[in-house]
């Protein structure tokens, strides 16, 4: 019976595993050796260089120019995408009004549902070519509505202006992860017994401190969760910004994960954009280990 089962074991477990080992494992652990070399990517000839990639990272500006902005999607993007995927899913599942039914949620909540997660079928590229059209300063439709309203004063070239094109982008990065986290939030209130938002109801309690004593304690598992994402997604950012700004104009979007593409295979420094690549994923351990540490909380039984 157990050799049965070993064979099992062996015959199923064993293939995916070493294929998860060929195919990820072994080119992050040959990351770490391509950071120690100044390898161009282009010929099989490198040198050992040791920690000298690292040394130059401490000083280059455009590195440290890249990380100030990663910091702002950090704080930004899981505050902000968050917030407003609680309150909608808030609204959708309880804010509609009482009756004899009891608490429930908006008519048509389902609709609004479909209608926030529109955006997750859609491809990044997509979503980038769509929004970088909509921020066109003459054909753009957010310019066009701000003249047709009679706003045309604040229309800008929202992608050209440094002092706009990364929060034009961050707003792209947000509305296009909303609407997953509102039907992730949803769903976990579905667990919510209605009883509890029937005596905070008779209680006089209004729905703000509902969502603040009620929902987000009994929910802080999932959003918990949900930080993470957002701030794995915050330190990386790549794709959207190469699409709408490609970190311009003059580097005022730039992204690490753009620095280390174009680093890589506009430069041809490997080497250089590998050790960036290992210093960013200390960086990534050294912000989610502790974060989920510090939330740590006992979950609530009801």
């Amino acid at each position: 019976m157990r050799q049965g089962r070993r064979l099992f074991i062996l015959t199923f477990l064993v293939p995916p595993l070493l294929l998860y080992a060929i195919f990820v494992i072994s080119p992050y652990l040959q990351t770490f050796q391509i950071a120690s070399t100044n390898w161009g990517g282009l010929t099989p000839d490198y040198q050992v260089v040791g920690l000298e990639n690292f040394r130059r990272l401490i000083h280059d500006r455009q590195v440290w120019n890249a990380l100030g902005h990663n910091a702002i999607l950090l704080v930004v993007l899981p505050i902000a995408t968050i917030g407003l995927g609680l309150f909608f899913a808030s609204m959708l599942s309880v804010g509609g009004q009482g009756g004899r039914a009891g608490i429930r949620g908006v008519r048509g909540a389902a609709l609004y549902r479909i209608v926030y997660f529109f955006p997750q079928v859609l491809s990044v590229a997509l979503i980038g070519v769509l929004w970088r059209e909509m921020y066109a300063p003459n054909s753009g439709l957010v310019n066009g509505a701000l003249r047709a309203v009679g706003l045309g004063s604040l229309a800008h070239p929202w992608l050209g202006d440094p002092t706009l094109a990364f929060w034009a982008v961050l707003v792209v990065m947000i509305w296009s992860n909303v609407g997953f986290y509102v039907v992730l939030f949803s769903a976990a209130m579905q667990s919510i017994p209605r009883d509890i938002y029937e005596a905070a109801a008779l209680d006089g309690a209004e729905r703000g401190a509902t969502l603040r004593r009620i929902t987000i304690p009994l929910l802080w598992d999932t959003i918990q969760v949900a930080w993470v994402y957002l701030a794995i997604a915050a330190l990386d950012g790549f794709a959207i910004f190469q699409i709408i700004t490609d970190g311009g104009p003059g580097y005022s979007s730039d992204v690490i994960g753009l620095r280390q593409y174009s680093t890589a295979f506009g430069e041809s420094h490997f080497g250089y954009a590998s050790a960036m690549g290992v210093a960013m994923f200390f960086l990534t351990l050294s912000i989610v280990v502790p974060f989920l540490r510090l939330t740590r909380r006992d979950r609530i039984e009801l």
